[in-house]
């Protein structure tokens, strides 16, 4: 089997490199050809540059070689570039298996109660939006094709090198405090194993919830990550008063709690890190936090 990966970033990536072993061939994009190139020396992958400035000749050759289809790469302001330039091609290939990676922000603002994934999408800020779009977009060409299409709505993502411990380290934490305010999390490594299981299963239209079982207030991740690695603990911050980008604060304008059984029934995923602090726990005993 081939793989090809729009959007090769951080979760793709990881993704990819695990389950190296389950494709004879591996494609990938990036948005900037230097990039590309300083992957495909990394990994041995064969890298494109694809985006709104930016498209690779042999990208559509690419697709007639390709049997499972992972999209990570975000909409732009038009929609979705790959989608857009590429759905003919898509549809007229060999591709078994298509992956959109989403967001849990399509629910919108849910006042801090359990949702699941019969809950009606109600995004509120404009990038989750356009993540429902493109969702809608790409289950469309599914039933068009008659292609397995299945999204994967993620919630934050964190791992080897993008975590809690690595803010704290590079003295970039802050332990910020909203009443009431809780988020799920899940470890890249989760979100890979949920992907190779889906590839055994597929199931088009499937939408699955990837998500932990403890959403948690931010700031009690924070002061677990100082309590296991013995590292300064920065001072509480109040949401109203704290220094954040406009994304950064836009995140914490929505409150739910996301149930994640369908990936255990459907799928038959056993998270490995169903919380935070076993997420935290193998990133120390790895000396990767």
């Amino acid at each position: 089997m081939n793989l090809f990966v729009f959007g090769l970033g951080y979760t793709a990536r990881h993704f990819a490199e695990r389950e190296r072993a389950r494709f004879a061939v591996v494609r990938g994009t990036v948005t900037e050809a230097e990039r590309a190139e300083a992957i495909a020396a990394e990994t041995g992958f064969a890298m494109r540059a694809f985006g709104p400035e930016t498209d690779d000749a042999r990208i559509a050759t690419d697709l007639a070689d390709t049997d499972m289809l992972l999209i990570s790469a975000p909409p732009g302001q038009s929609g979705d570039g790959a989608l857009a330039r590429y759905r003919d091609a898509i549809a007229a290939s060999r591709i078994g298996w298509i992956g959109y990676l989403s967001t849990i922000g399509v629910y919108g603002d849910q006042g801090g109660a359990w949702i699941d994934e019969s809950e009606p999408a109600l995004p509120k800020s404009g990038r989750s939006k356009g993540r429902l779009e493109a969702e809608e977009a790409w289950l469309s060409l599914g039933y068009e094709a008659g292609k397995p299409v299945q999204v994967f709505r993620l919630s934050g993502i964190y791992g080897p090198g993008r975590n809690p411990i690595t803010k704290l380290r590079e003295g970039k934490s802050q332990r910020i405090v909203k009443a009431g305010q809780v988020f799920n999390r899940i470890h890249v490594d989760d979100i890979a194993t949920v992907l190779a299981a889906s590839i055994e299963r597929p199931r088009g239209g499937a939408i699955y919830n990837v998500t932990d079982d403890e959403p948690t207030a931010p700031q009690v991740v924070i002061e677990h990550a100082a309590e296991i690695t013995g590292l300064p603990l920065p001072p509480e911050v109040d949401f109203e008063t704290a220094d954040l980008s406009p994304m950064a604060r836009s995140f914490y304008g929505e409150n739910k709690r996301v149930r994640n059984q369908l990936i255990r029934q459907e799928l038959g995923v056993a998270l490995a890190y169903p919380t935070y602090r076993e997420g935290l726990a193998g990133l120390v005993a790895d000396a990767e936090g």
